[in-house]
């Protein structure tokens, strides 16, 4: 359990000091993520960019466990 503590942080950490790059892709701004923007309200639903991401985790893992 503390392993997969250490990894989760690391993985965390690791996404923190990427996300600059990742936003200048493109990466939450895809067709399907849904935004409303109202005067004083701001409400974004990523639901393109998180299907994205489960299905290249959900490759990543079959290669991994392979």
């Amino acid at each position: 359990m503390q392993r997969f503590l250490i990894l989760l942080g690391l993985l965390v950490l690791g996404l923190g000091l990427v996300w600059p790059w990742l936003g200048r892709l493109g990466l939450g701004r895809l067709p399907g993520d849904i935004v409303i923007e109202r005067e004083n309200f701001r409400l974004y639903i990523p639901l393109a960019t998180s299907l994205l991401a489960s299905v290249v985790l959900t490759l990543l893992l079959w290669l991994f466990r392979r």
